[in-house]
């Protein structure tokens, strides 16, 4: 039997702490709660954890800050950012700091069920290794999906989890045509409110990370009206 995946709420508000893990826990999930920004920080020096539901509005350390400190020592942890703020600058603000999805209160619970899930399903994905190995190779570059450190045409950099995600998908389907559609649904679950722009100005990121000539690519390439392709020995 699969060991329950370990989520840590971060809620202030206490019915709303207590509903969510009552009804996680209905799903199987063990769940560990922290009412305020610094012990959630605590919690995760003391306790390992396979994601996190962070509010953003938090006493003695805010949501922003408290993503911001995780990606200082962890790249790739998953995070689902709940807030009573939903306007699209809001939503940008949150998955800059390092969320991977954002979610407006008050939600719906059966749509958060499906986040948690959706995100717990990519990362188990994303923790497989890219093509038998860890560390994949092209020309003169190299992408380390365990640790998210990569080395591109300017030096040694830091992948983002979505960006890693992308290339981890375009790279195991080297070859073959991967659309837009795919890749919303693989690596963000494909949410309704995300366009295929957002794909688009992923790919033009990473385009100047990993090709000499970014408007010329030899190794992301452009299918037209049809989406992208990975060619690994261009």
């Amino acid at each position: 039997m699969d060991q329950a995946k370990k989520i840590l709420v971060v809620e202030d508000e206490s019915h709303l702490a207590k509903g969510l893990k009552f009804n996680l826990e209905r799903e199987g999930y063990e769940v560990v709660v922290a009412g305020d920004g610094k012990a959630a920080l605590e919690c995760m020096r003391e306790h390992t954890f396979d994601l996190m539901i962070l509010d953003l509005m938090l006493p003695r350390m805010g949501g922003i800050e408290v993503a911001k400190n995780i990606r200082k020592n962890d790249t790739r942890f998953p995070i689902l950012m709940l807030s009573a703020k939903s306007t699209e600058e809001d939503r940008a603000t949150g998955l800059e700091a390092g969320a991977d999805d954002y979610l407006a209160k008050p939600f719906h619970l059966p749509e958060l069920l499906l986040r948690v899930k959706g995100i717990l399903r990519r990362w188990d994905w994303y923790k497989q290794p890219v093509l038998g190995q860890d560390i994949f190779h092209f020309g003169k570059m190299w992408i380390n999906f365990a640790t998210g450190k990569a080395n591109g045409w300017s030096g040694e950099f830091l992948l983002t989890v979505k960006e890693a995600q992308v290339m981890k998908l375009l790279i195991t389907k080297k070859g073959q045509v991967v659309t837009r559609e795919d890749l919303l649904k693989t690596v963000w679950g494909y949410d309704r409110e995300m366009e295929t722009r957002t794909v688009d100005n992923f790919i033009a990121r990473l385009r100047k990370h990993f090709e000499k000539k970014p408007q010329k690519p030899q190794y992301i390439v452009t299918v037209r009206e049809k989406g992208y392709q990975f060619n690994a020995d261009s």
